[in-house]
């Protein structure tokens, strides 16, 4: 998959711009906050709809506008597709394919599939289980449109559970265990498929690490559910008294955790600040080959957002070794130091194009 132009009205910081890519390597430079990652952040808004800063979409607008549009032309597999996201200000975003607005936007995850590597992704390890649920979250999705339906059905189900065991008055009975019984019947899909996507992930994820860290470490996952409990609906039916108490649901998978290791301890407590990148590089480049085997059967697109702080030269230079490997397709990237980026162009044998960025406007 190749994104050949990318426009954006309105989008963050940036007024107006209109961009055509190499589909090898695509660099911005610039200093920090004139606009670098809002460009990678409007790629990753046609993807998966939603941008990686803010959740809530009016907050993409830029400030005192009524309108945003980002627009991007594809030639996935050898076909011309043109994808738009715009919005007004308190109203809905409209997704569109070739002009034709999706009836829902599960229809279009997983199209053009993509993995960014960011400063962010260090609250995949130091944050809370939330974090790395969402790892497994947004690749499972881009390959499998069912997980995504049963995911929206779990939540929805959970927040109206949660809601009537805050509630004063005593629970409906029936209602309840209707959500519980959406819960249960969801969350079990969940489950099995969260735990046959890390089975397959787990040995691609250190083969990455192992090539950048030259196997001077040894890492792991390891995956835990309630569903590996049993029957995850007598779980949550039991957990009820105790729910009532708490004024939330206990059990579920929305309580998933996936433990990450360093040498067989946790990376979150044992991990330098270069261990630590160099893991989250690895995640996401076996991200990257995981979706390029699954889903649309399309090299997805890369985005790698000033992921060589921390790192010592010689892990930069096996991630660069890595980067400028065909395999990995169309890439965008982002650094403020200008050395990495010329060290990568050194290895490109491609076309490429570099970007300057300054204040939002980009040429």
């Amino acid at each position: 998959m190749i994104l050949k132009r990318l426009s954006i009205l309105n989008y963050r910081n940036i007024a107006t711009a209109e961009l055509d890519f190499s589909p090898k390597m695509n660099c911005f430079v610039g200093h920090n906050g004139e606009g670098k990652t809002n460009v990678l952040d409007a790629i990753h808004f046609l993807s998966l709809t939603k941008s990686m800063a803010n959740s809530i979409d009016s907050m993409n607008i830029r400030h005192g506008q009524e309108v945003m549009m980002v627009q991007g032309i594809y030639d996935l597999n050898g076909t011309e597709e043109e994808i738009s996201i715009g919005m007004k200000l308190h109203q809905k975003k409209h997704v569109k394919r070739n002009q034709k607005e999706y009836k829902r936007l599960t229809e279009h995850i997983g199209l053009l599939p993509l993995i960014i590597a960011s400063p962010n992704d260090s609250a995949i390890i130091a944050g809370g289980s939330d974090e790395r649920r969402r790892l497994m979250d947004i690749v499972i999705s881009q390959y499998d449109a069912h997980y995504m339906t049963a995911l929206t059905t779990y939540n929805k189900a959970l927040q109206q559970r949660n809601a009537m065991l805050k509630a004063e008055e005593e629970p409906d009975e029936g209602v309840m265990g209707i959500y519980e019984e959406m819960m249960a019947e969801s969350g079990e899909k969940i489950h099995q498929k969260r735990q046959a996507f890390v089975e397959e992930f787990i040995p691609v994820f250190q083969h990455f690490y192992s090539l950048i860290s030259g196997g001077s470490e040894t890492v792991g996952l390891h995956y835990t559910s309630h569903g590996q409990r049993g029957s995850l609906l007598d779980l949550i039916r039991q957990s009820r008294p105790k729910d009532r108490i708490v004024g939330y649901s206990l059990h579920g998978i929305h309580k998933d955790e996936l433990e990450m290791t360093l040498d067989g301890y946790p990376i979150k407590r044992e991990g330098s600040q270069g261990q630590n990148k160099t893991y989250m590089i690895s995640l996401k480049l076996a991200q990257f080959d995981f979706l390029k085997r699954t889903g649309s059967k399309t090299t997805p697109l890369l985005l790698l957002d000033d992921i060589f702080d921390k790192l010592d030269a010689q892990r930069v230079e096996q991630i660069v070794n890595l980067v400028a490997n065909d395999a990995f397709g169309q890439i965008f990237i982002i650094d403020t130091n200008r050395e990495h980026l010329d060290k990568i162009l050194e290895r490109t044998q491609g076309e490429y194009k570099i970007f300057q960025v300054k204040g939002g406007e980009i040429d």
